[in-house]
């Protein structure tokens, strides 16, 4: 059965990777402009819940993933809007975004479906789907069928986007001018503005492109991961993104590295629950989902000394007359 878990345990860090990934790529793209994004976590929530609203009332996934999409993307002009235009403090918006986002999801489940703060449960029809549905559950005694189909084939799009996404966005910023624009805005805005460009333009093309990715994020939560929103469903995704994001430097495939290492972990915590093992006993429920959130702040202890953030992060521009 060696085959099963090996398997099980792959097929289970790549889904679990996946919010995190599009949450961390989100927050890579606006931190290598010079935006701190602490908001990521409020974000995906809010688009979480657009994204299970939505599509639970008008039975369509294409909707679910647009409503996703368009919040997140509002939420990040109102991040622009604060910290771009207004020169406004980067941290205490981002703060402010997870304070509202946490409080209006409830509310507006309240209001609008009054189930406690839960949307109602997404059909069958609406959810996204393995793309090979053959492949759904390990295959006992083969190799192939467990690890290769049930493993790395058993996803629905949005695992495999996010995937590649990670490329996309190395090309982007390394190999295209409007990558290397972004980022050289991100580590000297005034030489860009003395190329001509406009600083807030490319910040806040970051911060939609940011919206589009946390938005793809929440949509995963409610349209593939679970199967309705509930209140507080991001469980500190947000912030563990953006530790992997730290941890891998503000480069696009170590922080897939970073991410596929909390997804890996949270996978085994999920197993280890009610295990024993030799000389130790039953490990605690508690400490086995603690697991993740000690890893964030351990790396974070552990390597923000060492790692360079862009030189002009958090540090609003003011033009020279």
């Amino acid at each position: 059965m060696d085959e099963v878990l090996i398997g099980s345990v792959l097929a289970s860090t790549l889904r679990v990777t996946t919010p995190l990934l599009f949450a961390a790529l989100a927050g890579l793209l606006s931190e290598r402009s010079g935006v701190v994004d602490i908001g990521l976590e409020g974000k995906m929530l809010a688009a979480a819940f657009a994204a299970a609203a939505v599509a639970s009332v008008s039975h369509s996934t294409g909707f679910g993933l647009l409503a996703a999409i368009g919040v997140a993307i509002g939420m990040s002009m109102v991040h622009g809007f604060a910290c771009v235009t207004h020169r406004g403090d980067q941290v205490v918006s981002g703060v402010a975004l997870n304070m509202v986002a946490a409080g209006l999801t409830v509310v507006l489940g309240i209001a609008w479906f009054a189930q406690g703060g839960q949307t109602p449960p997404i059909d069958s029809a609406q959810r996204l789907t393995g793309l090979l549905p053959q492949w759904s559950e390990p295959v006992p005694g083969s190799w192939f069928g467990s690890v290769v189909g049930h493993g790395l084939l058993s996803h629905n799009v949005l695992v495999y986007l996010a995937f590649a996404l990670v490329a996309v966005v190395w090309f982007f910023l390394e190999r295209t001018r409007p990558g290397l624009r972004l980022r050289a805005v991100g580590e000297n805005p005034a030489m860009v503005d003395a190329a001509g460009v406009s600083v807030p333009r490319l910040r806040y093309t970051a911060l939609v492109l940011n919206g589009v990715l946390c938005g793809l994020g929440g949509a995963y939560l409610t349209l593939a991961q679970n199967a309705s929103f509930s209140p507080n469903m991001t469980a500190g995704r947000g912030f563990i993104a953006l530790a992997a994001m730290i941890f891998g430097k503000w480069k696009p495939v170590p922080t897939l590295f970073a991410c596929l290492l909390f997804g890996f972990l949270d996978a085994v915590a999920i197993r280890l629950q009610g295990v024993s093992l030799p000389g130790i006993g039953e490990v605690p429920v508690q400490l086995i989902q603690a697991l993740p959130y000690i890893l964030t702040v351990v790396l974070l202890a552990g390597f923000i000394g060492q790692a360079i953030a862009p030189k002009a992060l958090s540090k609003p521009y003011v033009k020279e007359r």
